[in-house]
């Protein structure tokens, strides 16, 4: 079996059956903070992450009398390569969180993953959502105006009400649309110029085009233009850039490889269109990975194609408001997520979650659905899921500076051990590896189980790939896997996906 991309045999994993608990896509967004002091070792009790009271006032970016540049109707694809201005490097995670030892597996979400992202809905297998009224399927703009942070109380503020005073200045609210319709999602501010990470599927209108009109608003009410610098249907990441934006609000990054479950999480977003919207909750769990279908614009080749002799077809697929299915390429991808049961709904795609100290720690990207399937409401049901801060500045660092991120490759088709006729344990079986390859390389042999893969467990298929493709090409990772009943751990040397 060859390594080439539409015939890849590594980490290729068989289209999963949908289960009891269907899932949707959305997200949240964050803001830059002041630097806290780094907290001693090991548990202390809960401490506000501002260095003082709040006083009475409207909170966010100081609002402008005009702004240059503003000019409706500008369609930008994914693979626009308009010159911008000097590169930014992505601020540096944040240093004032203690290292916790590597947390064990929190297990795969069994469910059905529908995208969600853009006010206009979602919809379950096999058919059209039936509440485009409720998200206001042709919608093109927010709901509601501009809201900022406001303090009547400065006796009563919470801890909650100090971060979203920072965060929400960072978080943006995306318009996007199309000669076939449009929606609105979320996005945070990666720099003062106007750089601005969101989802993939919130630019493409969930795979159904390429060259969007984007626009961005702010939390003060400015609106700006914005084009795609580019995307990344592999872990549905975007950065757009906001033209002549300046002055911008930064997020400040945290590094989710440090977060433990029960820390606590703030969303924010615009659920629904509602702009500047914040709500909390906690990570409760790590290291899940779901698997989601593709928002590839049209005119862009999916890398992630089931292996030969396989259904083309998932139960995990975006279909965007209005009734109309996603005209993405249909196949579907597999993603590392933190899970939070901080209300996430549609619209909060692309926004941040944020940790107590209002930095960064994940790109909000999907829920889970207690309906999920035709005539099923899509809507918070406490299980949401974001792509981790780590991840995240990667992939957007690569796109700011080349226009397109990469990927790992291993070279090994993979299924779960569960599936294999007398299996003992569950990790990702290798069915067949790529001569040449990573795997092979690294002296991985059919048969093998792998049950570790960067310091994360492993429990099948869709676990090794999300893993895998989480790390850029030429990564090196710590793999653990199990033959003739020994575990044994091997360095490898990933290779690059679609090269």
């Amino acid at each position: 079996m060859s390594d080439n991309a539409g015939d890849r045999p590594e980490d290729q994993v068989p289209a999963p059956q949908a289960q009891d608990t269907p899932t949707e896509n959305i997200a949240g967004t964050e803001q830059a903070a002041p630097t806290p002091q780094a907290p001693p070792l090991g548990w202390q009790a809960p401490r506000p992450p501002y260095p003082g009271p709040v006083p009475q006032g409207t909170y966010g970016v100081p609002p402008r009398q005009a702004y240059a540049g503003h000019s409706a109707g500008a369609a930008f694809g994914p693979s626009a390569t308009a010159s911008h201005p000097t590169q930014p490097t992505l601020p540096l995670s944040s240093e004032t969180t203690t290292t916790p030892p590597r947390r064990s597996g929190a297990g795969k979400v069994v469910g059905l993953i529908v995208a969600a992202a853009l006010v206009g809905g979602a919809a379950g297998l096999g058919g059209a959502y039936a509440g485009v009224s409720l998200w206001g399927g042709s919608e093109s703009g927010p709901v509601a105006g501009p809201q900022t942070v406001t303090v009547n109380n400065t006796d009563d503020v919470t801890a909650t009400t100090a971060i979203a005073a920072k965060v929400v200045p960072s978080v943006v609210t995306i318009s996007a649309s199309s000669d076939g319709g449009g929606g609105t999602g979320s996005g945070v501010i990666l720099s003062e110029d106007g750089y601005v990470v969101t989802n993939t599927h919130v630019v493409t209108l969930d795979g159904q085009t390429g060259d969007a009109t984007i626009t961005a608003t702010t939390s003060d009410g400015r609106v700006f233009d914005a084009e795609i610098i580019g995307t990344d249907p592999i872990y549905d990441l975007a950065v757009i850039k906001l033209t002549d934006a300046s002055d911008l609000t930064p997020i400040e990054f945290a590094d989710s490889d440090e977060l433990n479950v029960g820390d606590g999480t703030v969303a924010v977003g615009a659920p629904l269109g509602l702009s500047n919207t914040v709500t909390t909750g906690i990570v409760s769990a790590l290291n899940r990975s779901i698997q989601v279908a593709s928002s590839a614009a049209p005119d862009e080749t999916e890398e992630d194609q089931p292996p030969q002799g396989e259904s083309q077809e998932s139960p995990f697929f975006f279909d965007f408001g209005q009734g109309q299915p996603s005209q993405g390429s249909g196949e579907s991808i597999a993603i590392s997520v933190i899970q939070t049961d901080a209300a996430i709904n549609p619209g909060n795609s692309g926004g941040a979650l944020v940790d107590s100290d209002g930095h960064l720690i994940g790109i909000n990207v999907a829920i889970a659905s207690a309906g999920g399937s035709s005539g099923g409401q899509a809507g918070n049901i406490g299980v949401g899921f974001a792509i981790p801060s780590a991840v995240a500045e990667r992939v957007a660092q690569e796109i700011i500076d080349s226009g397109s991120a990469t990927h790992g490759l291993l070279g090994a088709s993979v299924q779960p051990a569960s599936a294999v006729e007398d299996a003992e344990i569950a990790g990702a079986y290798i069915a067949e590896v790529v001569s040449g390859g990573a795997a092979e390389q690294a002296g991985l042999q059919e048969g093998d189980i792998v049950t570790g893969f960067d310091g994360k467990p492993i429990t099948d298929s869709i676990d090794l790939t999300a893993q895998v493709r989480a790390l850029a090409a030429g990564a090196s990772a710590e793999l653990t896997f199990v033959r003739g009943g020994e575990s044994r751990t091997v360095d490898v040397t990933l290779g690059e996906l679609g090269a």
